[in-house]
């Protein structure tokens, strides 16, 4: 394939698109695929829950897809319409799209999103690069932001070194390796194994985005003047939520936080957590 793909081989691409429906297909609620026009490319959403309910948008982290959510929909589907969106550039059903993290072309993405699904302000909710995306919107277009649920995000503090000190000498050793990597990402808590066999099959398919996001500023950050909550692990091999949490409490008037012990950077099953704050 061209360098243009995300994917390495056309069987590759083949074998992660039908895992991705063989997921779908156990979908714990009803669900409506559904895809938009923006200026990045088509845009693909999984919409369920009540028809009128108040929106709540979902971004995946990186080398993933709106399926990560699949163990958390049930729940926040009781309240609120629910978007997963498939982040472009990213192995789901949205455009190959990857531009650059510098200027406006993630927020207007996720804005020409929003408007081609017909919706004005929504609640938010973003993990890892998804928390960076989030982010970019929020800053740029508070004012479309009810609330703002921020899950290890991208862009708050610089990633830990270590990390990559750690995973770059795995990427060599095929299978074992990428295995590995899921680990060290996952941390201590317990993963379904069809999530981590997904994970591994994007390794082993997909090229990874290796460029890193642009750190948010003081001014940028300040804007955020609707609710805020940080979810993150103490365990988490990516990043300090710690450190997020100190960055982000000095700067937001409506700020709070949750630190989960034995936690690494794969949040999943989050909802008992996040719903509170989200209903309020």
């Amino acid at each position: 394939m061209g360098q243009d793909s995300i994917y390495k081989t056309p069987g590759g691409e083949h074998a992660v698109r039908e895992f991705y429906d063989s997921v779908l297909a156990h979908w714990p609620v009803p669900v409506e695929g559904v895809q938009v026009e923006t200026r990045q490319g088509p845009t693909s959403i999984l919409a369920c829950g009540p028809p009128h309910g108040p929106p709540l948008v979902l971004l995946h982290g990186a080398s993933s897809n709106a399926l990560m959510w699949m163990a958390d929909v049930a729940h926040l589907a009781q309240r609120h319409r629910l978007y997963a969106i498939d982040i472009i550039g990213e192995p789901g059903r949205s455009a190959p799209t990857r531009p650059r993290w510098a200027g406006p072309a993630y927020s207007d993405w996720l804005a020409d999103t929003l408007d081609g699904l017909g919706l004005g302000s929504v609640k938010l909710l973003g993990l890892s690069q998804g928390g960076w995306i989030a982010l970019k919107l929020a800053t740029a277009q508070p004012e479309r932001i009810e609330k703002l649920v921020l899950l290890s995000p991208a862009g708050v503090v610089r990633d830990r070194a270590t990390f990559l000190l750690r995973v770059l000498p795995l990427l060599l050793l095929g299978k074992r390796g990428i295995r590995a990597i899921n680990r060290i990402v996952v941390g201590p808590q317990p993963m379904d194994p069809g999530a981590l066999a997904f994970m591994e099959l994007i390794l082993t398919h997909v090229r990874s985005r290796m460029d890193a996001s642009p750190l948010f500023t003081d001014l940028e950050l300040q804007r955020l003047t609707m609710p805020v909550l940080l979810l993150g692990g103490e365990k988490d091999a990516i990043r300090d939520c710690r450190a997020i949490e100190k960055r982000l409490r000095g700067l937001l008037p409506r700020f709070e936080a949750q630190l989960l012990p034995e936690t690494g950077h794969a949040l999943v099953k989050v909802a008992p957590r996040v719903a509170p704050f989200l209903n309020r």
